[in-house]
């Protein structure tokens, strides 16, 4: 039996509250999205757990575990859909002018990788842009201290791309390795895991939640075209919070994320704005403080590559974002205007 919960308890705060009007207060319920189906959620909410149905106008799509709705109780159907206090999100498989929604109101991720030749600075780089384009703030998690003879080298390689994030190294499988992520899991907090397969995210969702969660690799071509209904759930935290259970990704595209890349860079984009020119590639150009700093060994040019590796897809994903955008919204004015045409005739 699911316990009763509190607005509270649930991840409730002031920045929901001030979304409704006073008629939708005294008619509608709020709740806590657990699970995204084809055509229905589950829900938690303070008189427990329920189905919603989804209105005509909210795609599948359109909702990520973690978010905030409002129900309407009289028919068990999805009112009208919170706007998030955060969101994990990544290019859609396919479709670059759509974003694919991972997680919701999320307090904070554990991005988890290990103390193995899984380690990659370009991988964890784009998770922490991930992390800082949708507002949640990331904590490192470093596995499988037990599986090297100099677990401080990998300590020291996270420092280096990210040293105001904090970083935790654990061995995922040894007794209590979790008690120091529950500074992360307070009551009403929520809280994911992002990472390759194989880090021991899995472990670690396990014992945090006392339940034996083993979610598999998700490739981005299995998703195309449908909504994924089981890999994405919102489970509760034994002592407070919650955790959203995510499957491994192999490929994480990003679109419109600038500021999140710059948030991930943050010392590069620091000296970018810097430069002599607006435009400065960050090259040969002269007066360009990034290249400077280089020289100066003050910054690492490798770092410098990728950070331009990354705003380069970005910009191309976003460019052919607003292209199709602007290609599908020209069409349905020309359909528009044909049928204004055949009406008049």
């Amino acid at each position: 039996m699911i316990p009763s919960h509190t607005l509270a308890s649930l991840g409730w705060s002031a920045d929901f509250l001030r979304q409704l009007d006073a008629d939708e207060l005294a008619t509608l319920t709020p709740a806590r999205v657990t699970g995204v189906h084809r055509d229905r959620l589950t829900i938690l909410a303070v008189n427990g757990a329920a189905e919603l149905r989804l209105p005509p106008d909210i795609a599948a799509g359109d909702v990520a575990v973690g978010d905030w709705v409002l129900a309407d109780p009289g028919i068990g159907r999805v009112a009208r859909l919170l706007v998030r206090r955060s969101r994990i999100f990544r290019r859609a498989a396919g479709d670059t002018s759509r974003e694919q929604l991972i997680v919701a109101n999320v307090d904070a991720v554990f991005i988890t990788t290990s103390c193995t030749e899984e380690f990659n600075e370009a991988r964890l780089e784009r998770y922490l842009a991930l992390a800082h384009a949708g507002g949640v703030p990331p904590v490192f998690v470093l596995t499988k201290a037990d599986k090297t003879d100099d677990p401080d080298a990998y300590m020291d390689r996270l420092r280096a791309i990210g040293p105001a994030v904090p970083a935790i190294m654990l061995n995922a499988k040894a007794p209590g390795a979790v008690e120091t992520l529950k500074a992360w899991c307070g009551p009403g907090q929520t809280v994911a895991f992002l990472g390759m397969s194989g880090v021991g995210k899995s472990t670690l969702a396990s014992a945090l939640t006392g339940i034996d969660l083993d979610t598999g690799e998700v490739r981005e071509d299995d998703m195309k075209g449908r909504h994924t209904t089981t890999a994405r759930e919102m489970h509760a935290i034994p002592g407070g919070g919650w955790l959203i259970d995510t499957p491994g990704m192999r490929e994480l595209r990003l679109t419109d994320m600038a500021d999140g890349i710059d948030g991930a860079f943050a010392e590069i984009a620091a000296l970018a704005d810097q430069c002599r020119f607006r435009d400065c590639a960050h090259g040969p150009e002269p007066g360009c403080a990034v290249q400077a700093a280089v020289k100066a060994g003050t910054v690492d040019a490798a770092r410098v590559d990728r950070w331009k590796k990354l705003h380069e897809e970005n910009a191309g994903h976003t460019a052919s974002a607003l292209d199709r955008r602007r290609k599908g919204k020209d069409l349905s004015q020309r359909v528009k205007q044909a049928k204004r045409v055949k009406g008049a005739g």
